[in-house]
Parts: C-alpha cells; structure tokens; sequence
C-alpha cells in the first residue's frame, strides 16, 4: 500500500455512512483499513440497491468499501477476543459506531484494549457523544441536525425546516470530524508516543457548523429566524425559477456581482437598493417574475459571460457529467474484484506529491477471512474450525 497514509492500520467496526466515508478517505490515501463484521447482520448498506451488474455488490458497499478487507466475526463468541487481541499487535487505530457501553460489554472498551495496547488509537463516533442525558438515545442525520440549532433557522417562514438532500451530519461532521480526530491523535502519539480514546458526536460536529450565527447568538443572546439574514432567504440571494421548472442560483452578495446580475437582468434601477433591499420581499417576487420569462439554458446563455455568481441548479446526473466533474477528475473508474471497473466518487482532494490511489472497490462480507487469520498466526485448520463453530456468524 502506497499513499501520504501508508503504515497506518485501521481496524474498522462501523457500518452505514459515517464511519465507512470516513475509513474510505483513509483508505484512499493509503491507509490499510480491516472492517470487522457480523456474518449474521451485515451492514444494511449491503442490501441498497442498485446492484453492480455481473455482481453481488451493492453500489454502496462497493463505493463505502473501496480499498478494505473484510472479515466477518462474532463479537459475542468469547473467541473474538483473541481474534481482536491479535489484530492490535499490528493494528494502531480503531474506530466504533456502536451506542456507547456496546463495546465495554462485548470486552472491547477503550480502557479495557489500552491496558495492553498502550499506543492505541480508539474512535468512537455516535449521534450524541459518549457522555451527557442523550448518549443512549438512538438518532439519525435529521434528528442531529434538529437537535443542533441548524434547522431552527434553515428554510421558509411560511413552511418551515427543508429536508436536506445529504446527511450533512453524517457526513460532514460525522466523517470528517473523524479524520480529523484520527489524525491528530497520530501526530500526538508521534510525538508522546501514546494513543487516546476519541469521542465523536454527530450532534457536536453540526451544532459546530452554526459558526457565524452561533457567535453572534451568544453574544446578543438572541436567536435569529428563518427568512430573517442575507444568507437564509433574508435577502436577494437564492434559488430561482425558471420558464421550464428548473432553477437558478443567485450568490451575488458584493456590490459588484450584484451589479452585473441587474444589468444581466435589465433591472439596472434595483441596484442602488442592494442585495438587501428595504422591500426584499416585493423585489424578490419581481426578480422571480422575470426569471420565469425564460428557461435556464436561455439564461445560463446570458450568465455565461457575466461574473454574477449565478449557476444553474444541476440535478445529480448532469453534475457529475458535467465538464467541471471532468475536469476535476472527480468520477474515477475503480477496479471490480473479479474484473472490470465501476465508475465512483473520487477523493477531493488534489496532492501534488501524494495523489490517492483507488486499489479496487469494497469486496463481500468476509471475503478476507482466512487470508486475515493466517497472517496473525492461525492454522489453516483453526480457521476451518472457526467457520464450522460459528465465529464467521
């Protein structure tokens, strides 16, 4: 394994999104990442269609997975805890998804692994945190986003919070937090030469998002509303219609792009009142008006040469066609165990000296198990005995 990561071992308990997104970037940058599994549950994302043709693999599972090993393994069987024992010898960082105490009762908690394996580096991500009175409450992406003050002022006065097209708290705080965390705690042990044990909460990670509006909340004590600052519909700046139902998007904030957006529109005479008119909600509706008197491509023709900061509203297909996604490199063709390649994702980011690499895509639930075993020191007769007394189950 090559990569900026390479020598990093990760043993990976997580299921679904936020755990998975996150050892996949790990992966990706080279990192070698072992998900641990339940041969009797496996991950839901194994059974979301579609299906890649020719092949048994979820989209999902083969895009979360890319460039993992996969073995399956009882938690519950005491068995797994020489499994696990020995996979520390040579793995430095864990990361969980479990509600927290699930670990600690399958003999897997953090105080219980570093005792032995000092340098350990233990993550463990849930939607609200490891202490507090909501640590045991099961939640999902829009109950953290509700729970973080995020929504409270997210949508239309009218018909209030909008559902999100992606888990923003799975995602963006969940995953990335997470990495975040990892690799701090890598430089820390590099110098201290320790690990620690990582709390990840989802619900944290989004309420940290607020950012601006947080820090002038807590200054005035005062909670703003939906439709009431420039950014969430306060203002000019938005999403409008256009003759054949689809959208724009207007982001002309300073005094210049707004210029150039009126002119574009011939509206010269609402510049002088700027993004933030007196009567936003008269001039909005005028600007909607005369957005609709034309489709988007006749407008995107008129935008085209004009810095306005306006973009047409892509649906996910044309985005990821588009010429900037080409461009970009950001759709990767990523080789399929048993031959040929799928397209994917790629990694966002760009390295001049440490590109990421894309192995091949995510495998089946224990695709890896005897190879994993015999590398730690068990017998091909062990393994055998293993699979036929449940400990893959």
């Amino acid at each position: 394994m090559t990569g900026p990561l390479a020598g990093l071992k990760i043993l990976d308990f997580t299921t679904l999104l936020p755990g998975p997104f996150a050892t996949m970037t790990l992966a990706d940058l080279g990192a070698e990442v072992l998900c641990v599994i339940s041969g009797s549950r496996p991950d839901l994302a194994s059974y979301m269609p579609p299906f890649i043709p020719g092949t048994k693999l979820s989209a999902a599972v083969a895009y979360m997975g890319r460039g993992k090993r996969s073995l399956t393994l009882n938690l519950k069987d005491p068995r797994a805890g020489e499994v696990v024992d020995r996979l520390l010898m040579t793995h430095d960082i864990l990361i969980e998804q479990f509600r927290p105490g699930v670990m600690a009762k399958l003999g897997f908690s953090y105080e219980a692994l570093r005792e032995k394996h000092p340098s350990l580096i233990y993550c463990s991500l849930t939607g609200y945190g490891q202490t507090g009175p909501m640590k045991d409450r099961a939640g999902h992406d829009i109950n953290y986003l509700a729970r973080s003050g995020l929504m409270g002022y997210a949508g239309r006065r009218d018909t209030g919070p909008t559902l999100m097209s992606m888990q923003i708290a799975d995602v963006a705080s969940g995953s990335y937090n997470s990495l975040i965390a990892i690799l701090a705690a890598v430089i820390h042990r590099q110098k201290k030469g320790v690990g620690q044990h990582l709390d990840i909460s989802m619900t944290d990670g989004a309420m940290a998002f607020n950012a601006m509006m947080a820090a002038a909340c807590l200054v005035t004590g005062e909670s703003l509303g939906r439709e009431e600052f420039v950014l969430n519909g306060g203002s000019l700046y938005d999403f409008y219609q256009t003759a054949d139902g689809e959208y724009l998007s207007f982001g002309g904030l300073e005094p210049q792009f707004f210029a150039a957006f009126c002119q574009a529109i011939e509206r010269p005479d609402l510049i002088p009142g700027s993004v933030m008119p007196p009567e936003c909600a008269r001039v909005k509706e005028d600007i909607r008006e005369i957005i609709q008197s034309r489709t988007r491509a006749e407008w995107e023709a008129v935008f085209a040469a004009t810095d306005a900061c306006v973009e047409p509203v892509l649906s996910l297909t044309e985005a990821l066609n588009s010429d900037l996604a080409r461009d970009r490199g950001m759709v990767v063709d990523v080789p399929l165990p048993d031959g040929g390649t799928v397209r994917q994702l790629a990694h966002p980011i760009k390295y001049s000296a440490t590109p990421p690499a894309y192995s091949r895509t995510g495998v089946a639930a224990g695709t890896h198990n005897n190879d994993v075993l015999r590398e730690i020191g068990f017998s091909e007769d062990e393994v055998k005995g293993f699979e036929k007394t449940g400990l893959f189950s």
